[in-house]
């Protein structure tokens, strides 16, 4: 059955289709994990069969390959990887970078085939060598990327491939059209790695290991979980394979049904775990670096990070896992061993993505709370829950909001209630407010030719939720108070890019 296009699909295909229109050739398409990457390329590759061009699409792994093919169903393809019989006169390809680069390129044993649209899914690893040998016997072919992370593993741009970049509604917005779940995040530690070096943008895999595999973190593992997991179908993503084992021994000990995967377990076992979780008769599965990405399981409930990480790229990846909605599920539950959460932020954050190979992706909201704004609020723990929070702002687990301190704010224009982060924050029962910032944000937008994200981003800077799905604002003059505060937010996101 195929599946019906949301509006949101609709209008990124249609750009995708104008930009092409344009003369750009290079786009890579954003979309958050579970927003529908694979329904896009679909639509996009039906439209170009339409036209007589044929399609490719590349991956990396073996699920990527076999969700794909399936989401083709009704339109003929081959399969270029171990085991599937070729099909090299059909119009429609989906091939393993791996072994297409084996075959065509290294043993020159067939053909590349003749693709007028080149897709490369999960393209943040689209500078590795192998992507980009193939990619360069296709000069003359646009050239699509997908992926919900657009950056090299150290954070920075992929302006070197991209020319142009079309963005889905990020986490946050998707959360608040029911297309995804909230997260609800416990961050019980924030781990001691000082001294732990970081290259090429991470940590050193091997004094994380160090630093991470001991009795008493891991220990603190299962006891988290038994307090915040909810019993829900797990993943724990560890920081190396001896990790991962302890972790999941841990859990047995405990008596927790758990088992372990890494990237030496067979194929056939790694499914049947990976199955046996789904169908309850195991609780957790501790991995490391295997189930990061490609992988899928609509009713996973709980995430546990016990792998700190730098990257933006990867924490938000590890995040997605947990995010597609499902029967009952009214969120996913992260257990942050990694402390992740106090340096890169949540995942309903908007992250500012850049093509700029010499700049990294930004988390504005969450560098205003880690320190560009003294004063500003932190992410604390809520002291009725134990989950994390923004200082000053209701608990969105329990509702828990601290009593307030009196003190003095200075405030331009419409007065606000003033909580302990010192910032005054709007009443929520003021929509009439809220309805005009939108309006003059819309207007503020369209003088500068900002895209709708940003107007989405700014409300929600400004009042704490995202606006209206399908709000559509009447443009109206800006206010000096709606100026001087736009100006203020890009006079503090210039500070922080510097100190950066």
């Amino acid at each position: 059955m195929i599946e019906v296009l949301r509006p949101y699909q609709v209008e990124v295909i249609a750009n995708f289709w104008r930009a092409v229109e344009a003369g750009q050739c290079r786009i890579i398409i954003v979309a958050p994990t579970a927003s529908g990457k694979t329904v896009i390329a679909r639509a996009i590759i039906e439209q170009a069969r339409s036209k007589g061009s044929g399609s490719m699409l590349l991956a990396h792994r073996r699920e990527i390959l076999t969700q794909t093919s399936n989401k083709l169903r009704g339109i003929p393809h081959g399969i270029i990887r171990p085991g599937d019989q070729p099909r090299p006169l059909e119009l429609v390809q989906v091939a393993s970078v791996q072994t297409l680069h084996r075959r065509a390129i290294k043993a020159g044993t067939m053909e590349l085939p003749e693709a007028g649209l080149v897709i490369v899914d999960e393209c943040h690893h689209v500078v590795a060598q192998s992507y980009r040998s193939i990619i360069e016997r296709y000069p003359a072919s646009i050239l699509l990327g997908l992926t919900a992370t657009p950056c090299r593993g150290d954070g920075r741009g992929l302006g070197s491939i991209f020319q142009t970049m079309i963005q889905c509604p990020q986490v946050g917005e998707l959360v608040s059209q029911k297309f995804l779940v909230p997260t609800r995040v416990y961050a019980p530690v924030d781990p001691d790695l000082h001294g732990v070096h970081v290259r090429r943008g991470d940590y050193v895999e091997s004094e994380l290991a160090d630093r991470m595999d001991r009795p008493q973190l891991v220990g603190d593992i299962v006891t988290n979980w038994i307090k915040f997991g909810d019993r829900r179908k797990t993943v724990c993503f560890a920081t190396s394979v001896r990790h991962s084992i302890h972790i999941r021994d841990e859990f047995i000990a405990s008596g927790v049904r758990a088992e372990h995967i890494d990237g030496t377990t067979p194929m056939d076992e790694r499914d049947a775990t990976l199955t046996r979780l789904a169908s309850g008769e195991i609780d957790v599965v501790t991995n490391c670096m295997v189930l990061t990405e490609g992988w899928d399981m609509p009713a996973l409930g709980c995430l546990i990070l016990a792998r700190p990480t730098k990257q933006m790229g990867l924490y938000r990846q590890m995040i997605g896992r947990g995010l597609r909605p499902a029967a009952g599920k009214t969120n996913c539950i992260v257990i942050d061993h990694s402390g992740a959460t106090y340096r890169l932020g949540f995942a309903e954050d908007f992250i500012e993505w850049t093509l700029d190979p010499d700049l990294h992706a930004e988390n504005p909201s969450h560098a205003a709370r880690d320190g560009d704004q003294p004063g500003g609020p932190k992410i604390v723990e809520c002291r009725e829950c134990g989950a994390a929070r923004v200082g000053g702002m209701a608990c969105l687990s329990c509702g828990y909001l601290p009593t307030l301190s009196p003190c003095s704010v200075e405030v331009i224009g419409a007065l606000g209630l003033v909580d302990s982060s010192r910032r005054a924050r709007p009443n929520p029962d003021d929509s009439h407010i809220r309805d005009e910032w939108h309006a003059m944000l819309a207007t503020i937008a369209t003088e500068r030719g900002y895209k709708p994200g940003w107007i989405a981003h700014q409300y929600h800077t400004r009042f704490g939720d995202w606006p209206p799905y399908g709000a559509r604002p009447v443009p109206r003059e800006p206010s000096i108070e709606v100026q001087r505060w736009v100006m203020s937010r890009m006079i503090a996101y210039a500070k922080g890019r510097r100190s950066a």
